[in-house]
C-alpha cells in the first residue's frame, strides 16, 4: 500500500531520548528517596508528561503535586537536550527517504512543544512540515486527536496516512484514529493485529519495505 504521510512519534521512534528522561526520573525521585526503575519508566512511557507527573506524585503519598514534578523533569530535561539527543537506528534515514520521496511528514508527540522544536532544530529544519505536540491538543495521546489533526492539516484522509510508534498509549492513540500503524516497540511488548504491525527496528528500512507491510 502507498501512503501519501507519514507521522512519527518522537521519544523512542524518531530519537532516543528515552534514556535521558530514565536519567533525570531516577534524579528527580531520589530528592525523595524513591528508587525510580525500568519498570516505572514502562509505566509512564508514551505520556503524555502529566501521565507522568500523577505517576510520581502518587508514588510519594502526595507529598508534592503532579505540576512540581512536571516542571521539574522538563526542566531537567530540557538543560541539554538538543547537544544530547541521538537518532533511534535506521530514523534519520527512513525520514530523509521519505522526504526525498515526496511523502508529506509530521512529527507528532505527547512530549511538550519545547522538545519537539528541539528536535526541528537538530534536523536543522529539514523533513518535518508539521509538529503536533501535547501543547497543541486538548487531549493527548491515547486520544486519537493529535493523528487525527495531522492528517486535516494535510487535508488526507486518516486512511492515507501511516503512523510510527513505540509504545502501547502510541499505538493506542493510532488505532483509535483509524490509521495503520508500523510499531518499533522500546521498553514494552506490543502485539500486533490487523491495523498494527510490529518490528524490531528501522535500521535498514526504506519506504518501500516500509510500505509494503501494511
Amino acid at each position: 500500500m502507498t501512503f501519501k504521510a507519514v507521522f512519527f512519534d518522537m521519544d523512542g521512534t524518531l530519537i532516543d531520548s528515552e534514556p535521558l528522561w530514565f536519567e533525570n526520573e531516577v534524579k528527580l525521585m531520589a530528592q525523595f528517596d524513591y528508587e525510580w526503575t525500568i519498570l516505572d519508566q514502562a509505566n509512564c512511557i508514551g505520556g503524555p508528561i502529566q501521565k507522568t507527573g500523577n505517576y510520581m506524585a502518587a508514588k510519594i503519598g502526595g507529598e508534592n503535586k503532579p505540576e512540581f514534578f512536571i516542571e521539574s523533569l522538563i526542566a531537567m530535561v530540557s538543560a541539554d537536550f538538543e547537544e544530547r539527543i541521538q537518532f533511534m537506528p535506521g530514523s534519520l534515514e527512513l525520514l530523509q527517504e521519505l522526504s526525498s520521496k515526496k511523502i508529506r511528514l509530521a512529527l507528532v508527540s505527547a512530549s511538550p512543544r519545547q522538545m519537539l522544536e528541539a528536535t526541528f532544530r537538530v534536523l536543522k529544519g529539514r523533513y518535518l512540515e508539521l509538529l503536533i505536540s501535547s501543547d497543541d491538543v486538548v487531549k493527548s495521546k491515547p486520544d486519537p486527536e493529535c493523528y487525527l489533526k495531522a492528517a486535516a492539516h494535510f487535508d488526507l484522509d486518516i486512511s492515507e496516512c501511516l503512523i510510527l510508534e513505540d509504545s502501547k498509549t502510541g499505538v493506542a492513540a493510532g488505532k483509535a484514529s483509524g490509521a495503520k500503524v508500523v510499531a518499533v516497540p522500546h521498553l514494552v511488548e506490543i502485539s500486533p493485529d490487523e491495523q498494527v504491525v510490529v518490528v524490531d527496528s528501522l535500521l535498514d528500512m526504506s519506504v518501500e519495505r516500509l510500505f509494503s507491510l501494511h
